[in-house]
């Protein structure tokens, strides 16, 4: 019986047609990272403080500077071992109906009292910069300031409800058609986002497109990983993920050009639109349409793959056929499928696992800088750096070593430097930097690794399925991340980073219970699966065995 994987040795495992579907899929992630990472930009508050019916007059006719102007009219807040100017009170005072002295004006409420009484910003915010954010036209500071982790909350939840829902109707009906119906969603919400008269509508449209874009996204990468040889699929693991790193840098390049957040998210959507041109493209997986008992319309799409590598179809390989006896490839894809069986089962905990990990340690490490202080442009730059060399780095070692090692090991030296970095002193601050740049390079590999392992653990009828659901949990640790962070740094500055480390350490001690899947074919079949692990318990004994004849 002649396989797809002897289909794909005749039409080529990495041709001209696949190349190009790389290509599509190495630009979506490129434009997915603006909607991941855009709230930097998107919701960045600046400096703020309480707008003051009349101040403005007065300071105008007494020729105040701003700083003359904050210190006569706002209260200041302790901050540590400073003060600061408070950003939600200003002093119980009408300006504009009392004729003040310019050179100490409030020497004359003072006179009966010690202090002066305060009052919230009532007639709102006079915000430092040029520009506007959602923070600064919906005011969303002060008291309301947690509505802008909850519009970034909203995008985690839709990752997290669409990589399950759409990764399930991806296995029922296919690949292309959830991925085309993705980017149509992803680029309309993006679009009415960038029109949202009221805030509500802005969580509205954030929601939807969480649904739709990262789900939208997974289901191209299972489609590129299903259409290559298996000598091949590490490359496609490891560099698709640079386009997600080079987003990184185009993101801080329009938001310094774009200082209107509406004109920037309308930049962020629009190259969505163009991706719908990719349906008179895209092929069908073939292995799903075999899994499905479509093998004539399966033939159609690898005669189409073949012609656009320049190669033909022999005799034999065009009587493809599918084993029928293999009943679960007909079966309808279940959440219970990732469950039923002891090795699917353990692939399926271990990898959410790694997954929440990930998610959790990367967000930390990300929004750490910003707690830091500092440039919020350089620091995103900064980040990106780290980050751009983990693909190459991945495409170099998975081939030589495998997946297994390498995964495990970028947890683990994520946990260790965590750990480190909480405990270096502050005064060793190039050694404390090093070491946190060392763990964000880590857990970058490490996400980027459990990605292309995951997909390469489950046989195709679940394979997406497979994926979506286990990288359901890094939408759950993006949601708690935040909060991992600065609830733990109100504590104690650097117990963040002690939980990073323990959670790397048991991430990667769990990748070394995984299978090695260095040069296998995809598996197609739960029995695949059963092989594989009783393939690696054989390959242990063979090596102790010989361990002891040498002995």
């Amino acid at each position: 019986m002649t396989t797809y994987d002897d289909l794909l040795h005749q039409i080529g495992e990495f041709g001209c047609f696949q190349k190009k579907v790389f290509l599509i899929t190495c630009t979506l992630g490129f434009i997915l990272c603006p909607i991941y990472t855009g709230i930097v930009f998107l919701g960045f508050t600046p400096e703020h403080w309480c707008s003051i019916p009349g101040v403005a007059e007065l300071s105008k006719t007494c020729g105040w500077s701003l700083t003359e102007e904050k210190n006569y009219t706002i209260p200041t807040v302790s901050s540590g071992q400073s003060f600061t100017y408070s950003q939600c009170q200003r002093y119980d005072i009408k300006w504009n109906s009392t004729e003040s002295d310019c050179f100490n004006p409030l020497s004359q409420f003072t006179n009966y009292s010690t202090s002066l009484s305060v009052t919230g910003c009532e007639d709102g915010w006079i915000f430092n910069g040029s520009g506007s954010t959602i923070a600064t036209e919906f005011n969303l500071v002060c008291a309301d300031a947690w509505k802008v982790d909850m519009f970034q909350s909203c995008l985690s939840t839709g990752f997290l409800a669409g990589s399950v829902v759409l990764g399930n109707l991806s296995d029922r009906f296919g690949r292309k058609l959830i991925f085309i119906l993705s980017v149509f969603v992803t680029s309309v919400s993006g679009v009415l986002l960038a029109a949202a008269p009221s805030y509500p509508w802005l969580l509205v449209f954030r929601i939807s497109q969480g649904l739709f874009s990262k789900a939208g996204w997974t289901v191209l990468y299972v489609l590129m990983t299903e259409l290559v040889g298996s000598h091949y699929r590490r490359t496609v693991g490891a560099l698709t993920q640079m386009g997600f790193s080079f987003g990184l840098f185009a993101v801080p390049a329009a938001a310094y050009f774009i200082r209107e957040w509406r004109w920037l998210q309308f930049a962020f959507s629009a190259p969505y639109f163009f991706f719908l041109l990719t349906y008179w493209f895209l092929p069908e997986s073939p292995r799903w349409l075999l899994s499905q008992n479509r093998n004539t319309e399966a033939m159609n799409v690898a005669e189409k793959i073949a012609k656009g590598n320049g190669t033909k179809l022999t005799t034999k390989v065009q009587n493809l056929k599918i084993n029928n006896e293999e009943k679960e490839c007909t079966r309808p894809p279940s959440f219970g499928s990732l469950i039923r069986t002891p090795q699917i089962r353990k692939h399926t905990l271990i990898l959410m696992v790694n997954w929440f990990t990930s998610s959790v340690v990367y967000g930390g490490l990300v929004l750490r800088l910003g707690i830091l202080g500092g440039n919020i442009y350089l620091d995103y730059v900064i980040a990106a750096v780290v980050e751009l060399p983990t693909a190459v780095l991945i495409y170099i070692v998975i081939d030589r070593v495998g997946r297994r090692l390498p995964f495990a090991v970028s947890n683990l030296v994520a946990g260790i430097a965590c750990l480190i970095t909480a405990f270096v002193p502050e005064d060793l601050k190039w050694l404390k930097t090093c070491m946190a740049l060392i763990g964000r390079l880590a857990i970058t590999s490490g996400f980027e690794l459990v990605c292309l392992v995951n997909a390469e653990l489950y046989p195709t009828f679940i394979r997406n399925l497979g994926l979506s659901v286990c990288s359901a949990f890094s939408d759950i640790g993006g949601i708690i991340s935040p909060f991992i962070l600065y609830r733990l740094a109100a504590v104690w500055f650097e117990l963040p980073l002690i939980v990073y480390g323990v959670m790397g350490l048991i991430a990667g001690g769990l990748a070394f219970l995984l299978p090695e899947t260095k040069g296998r074919t995809l598996p197609e079949t739960i029995e695949d699966i059963e092989n594989m692990h009783r393939y690696d318990m054989k390959m242990k004994k063979f090596d102790c065995s010989v361990f002891n004849f040498r002995s």
